[in-house]
């Protein structure tokens, strides 16, 4: 592994405790990069660095610095004039405070870089510095200079190392203003289950298995056109309905996510619904709720059927009660008639 090359050298300062250190930068690019050429030869184009007064290209030697004024007059500033800025920053890395690692927007975070202890002798000061980082769980807030402006930074470690991070001034972040959306949204119970269920299914992953697939895929574009060939066709994209449906849309989210994970993907289980808090909305004029003038009419409905049902059987039950005394009475005289004929029968022979 090649050695690092430091880009800034100083101290840090912890009360009265100098520790020397070297900058080293801590992340790095592995994007592709493309020069710029002319379409239809391929020849490069070139920036050329010139002086406007003598109207001819100019080494890299021979520019320096320079402040424009109000009046457009060039002040020169030299590395020496910076050097000696009247600032105790200058070449050392300030600790100001330390406070929690969560009261650190991450809208402020900047640059990355590493601290280096600067030779046998930052050793134990610089350990001392990290382990009583390790033991407060807190962040070290220091103020800075490089290239040529005082910064803001917070120190923190990593691993056995103390890292620099670079933040912004609070003043160099911008408020959300008017960035939420306008309209009223109501997000439901059943919207923010469905939501919690997809956030379950995908989980957690380790970062270290996610990898840049554009640079990957330019990486075998340009292979292709070095040896010729044509470059690789991009795959087509899975065509789906726009789904209008939110509910719809995170059912179809849990479903896929699972898949790919090779679970079965089953049915989407429902959390049950909360009970809403809000009460019943109150009627008001006298007038009904159009909601409930449709089963209202089916009961108004349902009593008048069963009420006509009812006198129906009433009417014919009195009706089949009538007939069956009317048939009593006939059965009865019949006998009676019967009886008084026999009886005159019975006396007109006993007379003769």
């Amino acid at each position: 592994m090649l050695p690092v090359r430091s880009i800034w050298n100083g101290a840090i300062s912890f009360g009265l405790v100098s520790i020397p250190i070297k900058l080293v930068n801590a992340t790095e690019s592995h994007s592709i990069s493309f020069r710029q050429i002319h379409t239809e030869d391929g020849g490069r184009v070139r920036y050329r660095k010139v002086c406007e007064l003598e109207d001819r290209e100019i080494a890299q030697s021979e520019i320096g610095k320079g402040y424009e004024d109000a009046d457009g007059t060039i002040i020169p500033i030299t590395d020496e004039d910076l050097a000696h800025l009247p600032l105790p920053t200058a070449k050392t890395i300030e600790i100001v405070a330390f406070v929690p690692a969560d009261r650190i927007d991450p809208l402020q975070m900047d640059a990355a870089y590493y601290l280096q202890a600067g030779g046998a002798p930052a050793a134990k000061p610089y350990t001392l510095l990290r382990e009583a980082l390790k033991r407060s769980n807190k962040v070290a807030i220091a103020k800075f200079a490089l290239r040529g402006r005082e910064r803001l930074g917070m120190l923190r470690v990593v691993e056995d190392a103390i890292a620099l991070h670079g933040l912004l001034w609070p003043d160099e972040v911008r408020a959300p203003e008017g960035l939420a959306p306008d309209t009223k949204v109501t997000v439901s119970d059943k919207e923010l289950d469905l939501a919690d269920a997809l956030m379950d299914t995908l989980g957690e992953i380790e970062l270290d298995e996610l990898h840049d697939e554009y640079r990957e895929a330019l990486e075998e574009v340009v292979a292709a056109k070095a040896a010729g060939e044509a470059p690789p066709e991009a795959p087509e994209p899975a065509r789906s309905g726009k789904v209008l449906d939110l509910m719809a849309a995170l059912e179809k989210s849990v479903r896929e996510a699972k898949e790919s994970r090779g679970e079965e993907p089953g049915e989407v289980r429902q959390l049950p619904q909360r009970k809403s808090a809000r009460a019943a909305p109150k009627q008001t004029g006298g007038k009904k709720s159009t909601t409930k003038a449709a089963p209202a009419k089916k009961t108004a409905a349902a009593k008048e059927s069963t009420a006509k049902t009812s006198a129906k059987s009433t009417a014919g039950s009195s009706q089949g009660t009538k007939k069956t005394a009317s048939t009593s009475a006939s059965a009865k005289k019949a006998t009676s008639a019967k009886k008084t004929a026999a009886k005159k029968t019975t006396a007109r022979k006993r007379s003769a």
